[in-house]
């Protein structure tokens, strides 16, 4: 597991999983997390055990059905915790001993917390989130419930496709220029029509036009495409394999 040093002094306990140590056969001994239609539940049980017990405390997860949007889930209450069915991308919470997760496999997951208020967010950002700006409504949904300022917000990106082995092709150049006046910037032309994209500079600049300090963002130097040692990647494994596992990228505070 990585962790955000930043995040944890700042007192939120904070994790972004690796494929290590787990039960799954993605090939084997592999940490997936999610993904009920492609592992077997005892797997992925089993794994998010041994993934908690790397945490202080007695934490929950609260996720949700992850859906390529721009939609936010609040986790109010005891009620809101475990495998929702809401369709969201991003979780925002205060409460103590509940971590907000995100499920990633080459997508960006971004994990926020404001040091004043306590609140948290957990990000899913594949290239369809970011076009609708999902972290920028996040850290909007935090200041909007929880009276959050993004000066005071510390923000971490974690391990994702990098922009040396993400290509992508017109319609995702083509969603960018519609949704950002700057976006050929985050583009490099690799053949007609294609491109290499940079996902966590798109999601980092999202974050500092909302107000987080550039001090305060911290991005992982692990690309998911060149470290499948390490990470689930989809794009690798699941035409190869025709599965892929799930990685897990939580924030909370007890």
């Amino acid at each position: 597991m990585l962790v955000c040093s930043p995040l944890e002094a700042a007192g939120f306990t904070n994790g972004f999983s690796t494929r290590l140590g787990g039960v799954s056969d993605f090939p084997e001994n592999s940490l997936n997390l999610a993904g009920f239609n492609e592992d077997e539940a005892e797997n992925i049980y089993e794994n998010r055990r041994r993934f908690l017990k790397a945490f202080d405390g007695q934490f929950q997860l609260a996720m949700v059905w992850q859906v390529h949007g721009d939609q936010t889930k609040v986790v109010k209450s005891i009620d809101d915790i475990g495998d929702s069915e809401e369709k969201a991308d991003a979780v925002v919470s205060d409460l103590p001993n509940v971590l907000a997760g995100a499920k990633t496999a080459d997508c960006v997951p971004v994990l926020i917390g404001d040091t004043a208020t306590k609140s948290f967010a957990a990000v899913h950002a594949g290239w369809r989130g970011t076009v609708q700006s999902i972290v920028s409504k996040a850290v909007k949904k935090l200041t909007e419930i929880y009276g959050a300022n993004p000066a005071n917000m510390i923000a971490a990106i974690g391990p994702a496709a990098g922009c040396d082995n993400y290509e992508i092709g017109s319609d995702v150049i083509d969603a960018f220029a519609v949704n950002f006046a700057d976006s050929e910037k985050y583009f490099s032309t690799t053949r007609e029509g294609h491109a290499l994209v940079d996902l966590r500079a798109a999601n980092r600049d999202q974050l500092i036009a909302a107000g987080v300090p550039l001090k305060n963002i911290y991005t992982a130097p692990f690309c998911t495409m060149e470290r499948p040692d390490l990470f689930f990647s989809y794009r690798l494994e699941k035409q190869k394999y025709g599965k892929t596992g799930r990685l897990l990228s939580v924030i909370g505070v007890t």
